[in-house]
């Protein structure tokens, strides 16, 4: 019997997947049939992906909520798309887009019109990416031209670093010492100990 699977992908730890869950309850997706990612939608290589596809078999159904869930660059969607159904033979239910499910019109008309879709939707898709990625690194260019810093801030070195610093080496104080002294970690000291040789 053919088994349902449900993908869900969501760009960050921090976004929500819930709306994508409900969707795939009310579709009745089993929980184990749900694989979720929290990684860009830029390529195909996300843990939860590879490991549904593995799973697949001939006439499995996956469903996804939107195009954009599936993924966001246009010529990896057709690809997978493809891999998936051709060469799987799973059929793909895009919730949100009635269109864009292979179980309607496997007629050469309806092959042909999920086909297009598919192709605006994927272009779409990218497109969206490419925009969300240009507003990014807008708002950075502003945010640095206003003298917003980015990272954490830079430790300031302490007044008598140069006198902490000889006392270690000198075998007075232990490396240990030195750190909580300075509120360094290890890495940050031995920067600023090359540093101050120069």
């Amino acid at each position: 019997m053919a088994n349902i699977y449900g993908y869900v992908r969501v760009s960050t730890l921090e976004q929500n997947e819930d709306r994508q869950l409900a969707a795939m309850a009310d579709a009745g997706v089993a929980d184990i049939n749900i694989y979720i990612d929290k990684q860009s939608g830029k390529d195909f290589d996300r843990p939860q992906y590879l490991e549904m596809v593995t799973k697949l078999e001939a006439n499995d159904l996956v469903y996804v909520l939107s195009i954009d869930r599936l993924g966001r660059n246009y010529e990896e969607i057709q690809k997978q798309w493809r891999i998936l159904t051709k060469e799987i033979g799973v059929d793909i239910c895009v919730l949100d887009m009635p269109l864009l499910d292979t179980r309607n019109g496997k007629d050469l008309m309806g092959t042909f019109i999920s086909d297009i879709v598919l192709q605006i939707l994927s272009f779409v898709a990218q497109t969206e990416r490419e925009n969300i990625k240009k507003r990014q690194e807008q708002g950075i260019a502003a945010a640095k031209a206003r003298g917003v810093m980015f990272g954490r801030p830079r430790l300031k070195t302490p007044n008598d670093f140069v006198e902490i610093v000889n006392a270690w080496k000198n075998g007075v104080v232990t490396t240990k010492e030195v750190l909580r002294r300075c509120g360094f970690s290890e890495a940050t000291f031995y920067r600023r100990l090359k540093q101050l040789v120069k």
